[in-house]
């Protein structure tokens, strides 16, 4: 049997219907990718067993960066991984996490608390703005084809 594709799944600022719609692509393909794909990594499909980050060969990044442990935290499976997708509008384009990067100055003093508490960077970023972007899956939700199309390129490559 040839050598598993070792895939991470993450998220972080968005409303993670691409991690919705991965789900549901489970449905479909989960035989077929069993066979091919350990998940290594994807906290929607089983609980994390500690911290500590494996190596990947493909990582799946959902969501913008908007807080500096998200940002850490997005360095560190970049370097864990060959390949980083971002995956949907807001990690490749920051949009629609990143509506407050437009907020006048009124609206922002209103926000200021809330972005204090939760210690959230003053911008929101998409991932390309943190760490090297490999490969993008546009859409919000993700582009369902050009997942599936990425998803058969690096199980042949494998």
């Amino acid at each position: 049997m040839d050598k598993k594709l070792r895939v991470g799944w993450f998220s972080f600022t968005c409303c993670e219907d691409s991690t919705i719609l991965f789900i549901e692509l489970l449905n479909q393909h989960y035989q077929d990718w069993l066979k091919k794909i350990d998940f290594v990594h994807a906290r929607a499909l089983r609980r994390e067993t500690n911290g500590e980050l494996q190596k990947m060969d493909v990582a799946f990044v959902e969501g913008a960066i908007s807080s500096d442990r998200q940002e850490e935290k997005l360095k560190k499976i970049r370097e864990k991984t060959n390949i980083l997708i971002a995956v949907g509008s807001c990690a490749c384009v920051g949009s629609p996490s990143n509506q407050r990067n437009f907020f006048n100055r009124e609206n922002l003093d209103e926000i200021k608390p809330i972005l204090d508490k939760f210690k959230y960077k003053e911008k929101v970023l998409k991932l390309s703005e943190v760490v090297k972007v490999d490969e993008l899956i546009p859409g919000c939700p993700m582009n369902e084809e050009i997942f599936l199309r990425m998803m058969e390129k690096y199980l042949e490559i494998s």
